[in-house]
């Protein structure tokens, strides 16, 4: 993975951390931990995508399916976060 794609799949991360923590109501770390688990679930996101053979959703690219795969990857991991904390 080159820096580009690195720095790309931080910002994506960034954006899907803010949007799920728009999503999930209640279940949100203030917008700064939205974004870091964002970044995370965006490269989990990417890395599940690639390994469902899903186009163009691996980690490197900048199209409507990455953004979609790691907005999904954040709001997932925002999810199972907040109800592991809730226990």
């Amino acid at each position: 993975m080159s820096g580009e794609t690195f720095l790309m799949w931080l910002l994506l991360g960034v954006v899907a951390g803010w949007l799920a923590g728009l999503l999930i109501t209640g279940g949100g770390f203030g917008i700064i931990g939205n974004m870091v688990v964002g970044i995370i679930g965006s490269f989990l996101g990417g890395w599940i995508g690639g390994k469902l053979g899903i186009s163009d959703a691996v980690v490197g690219g900048f199209s409507f399916a990455s953004i979609a795969t790691a907005v999904l990857g954040a709001i997932v991991l925002l999810f199972v976060v907040s109800l592991v904390r809730r226990v």
